[in-house]
């Protein structure tokens, strides 16, 4: 389905080209990703993706919302858990199963791999990815809290330090991933950082 620009018909379809843009970041990376090869990948020319989505920069913000809503949905998903652990256990399980499906797309995280590499130039872009980890961090975080205070979990828990254990594991799995670490290998690795858990 084509979409329209102020009356006039979109000769592609914004979703088809998004998509297609957010492969070529998670592949990567923001800065080695040039506009010649998204116009390529996504079947348009740089007039028109000016015209839809502004710049490379802008195109890449509208792709990380793509991720979060559809391939990096695990964490929003895992988040409707009633406990803190199956929380974690939902997002590390689920990130083992999708970091690793290459059959649908590059391996690990683009939030956490799509700025690894950045000039200080593309500090906003650096800064951007980091402010989504975090804020899943904390919400890890706050539900840890909530737990203690619920009393599921034994009073002197250090919820930040655990938020950021479990994050560094779903960042250290991703990179597995990109090494070529496979399914059974991360689940492997989450049941080592659910052993971790507080009794």
């Amino acid at each position: 389905m084509t979409t329209t620009t102020k009356g006039r018909p979109r000769g592609f379809d914004r979703d088809q080209a998004l998509e297609a843009a957010l492969m070529e970041f998670w592949r990567h990376g923001y800065e080695a990703t040039s506009i010649a090869t998204l116009t390529k990948a996504m079947g348009i020319n740089p007039p028109s993706l000016y015209a839809a989505f502004g710049d490379k920069r802008k195109l890449f913000s509208a792709a990380v919302v793509r991720y979060a809503e559809t391939h990096g949905d695990y964490g929003s998903r895992a988040l409707d858990q009633t406990t803190a652990r199956g929380v974690i256990e939902t997002m590390l399980r689920l990130a083992a199963t999708k970091y690793t499906d290459t059959a649908a797309h590059p391996p690990g995280c683009l939030v956490i791999d799509g700025a690894t590499n950045t000039t200080d130039a593309s500090q906003d872009v650096a800064a951007e990815l980091r402010a989504y980890r975090e804020n899943t961090k904390q919400a890890i975080a706050r539900r840890i809290t909530a737990d203690i205070n619920a009393g599921t979990l034994p009073p002197k828990t250090d919820a930040p330090a655990l938020a950021t254990f479990y994050a560094a594991v779903i960042q250290g799995m991703s990179t597995q991933a990109r090494d070529g670490a496979s399914e059974e290998d991360l689940q492997r690795v989450v049941d080592m950082a659910l052993a971790a858990w507080p009794n």
